[in-house]
């Protein structure tokens, strides 16, 4: 049975910040919690990620790939515990791969 992350999920980027786990999907849920998207952009919160010259360059947001093969959900795949997660600088340069903390296993939709 899949791993699906939700909008209950601990999602995490390299560097300890905190994704906030918004979704666009209304109609599948895993152990109550809206299922996210693979199409889902979530926002990073906290992340305290420094240049080696002190540059400040904090994970602002984590885009997906690797969604589901066998479901949909909105007509976009949904996000499993072995999705790939990049972490991204404002100045749109990848920082490293999210770090999945929790997942859901049952799914169920309206």
């Amino acid at each position: 049975m899949p791993n699906y992350l939700t909008t209950s999920s601990t999602i995490l980027c390299p560097h300890g910040g905190r994704a906030n786990l918004l979704t666009a999907n209304t109609k599948v849920f895993a152990n109550g919690s809206p299922v996210l998207l693979e199409s889902d952009i979530h926002p990073v919160i906290a992340c305290p990620f420094t240049l080696p010259n002190g540059k400040p360059s904090p994970c602002i947001r984590i885009e997906w790939s690797a969604g589901s093969i066998e479901t949909t959900a909105n007509s976009t795949a949904p996000l499993l515990k072995n999705s790939i997660g990049k972490c991204y600088s404002a100045e749109n340069l990848i920082q490293g791969v999210a770090t999945i903390v929790n997942a859901q296993m049952k799914a169920s939709c309206l």
